[in-house]
């Protein structure tokens, strides 16, 4: 299972359509699509994890995609840990 970044959607972006636009290259097998605590409208990221060749395959397909009007970014998600030294006390 691979977990992958997406970047630049537009902020009428749902989780239905995010959906139907990666189920092009195989099955999602969970979407988390971050919104805007107030408005409820997508913050212009999300993460979504897929098999790895489904996911290989929906990097090449939509990187540098329109997706209603935005070019997406599409990779797979990098560890926030790596590199983190932590607070200097």
């Amino acid at each position: 299972m691979k977990k992958l970044f997406v970047g630049s959607l537009p902020p009428t972006t749902t989780e239905e359509s995010l959906q139907a636009l990666f189920s092009e290259f195989g099955t999602v097998r969970s979407m988390n699509l971050v919104k805007d605590l107030f408005s409820g409208n997508c913050k212009g990221f999300g993460f979504l994890e897929m098999e790895g060749h489904e996911a290989r395959a929906a990097i090449a397909g939509l990187n540098g995609r329109s997706f209603e009007g935005n070019l997406l970014k599409v990779n797979f998600e990098e560890d926030r840990k790596k590199g983190f030294k932590g607070r200097r006390r």
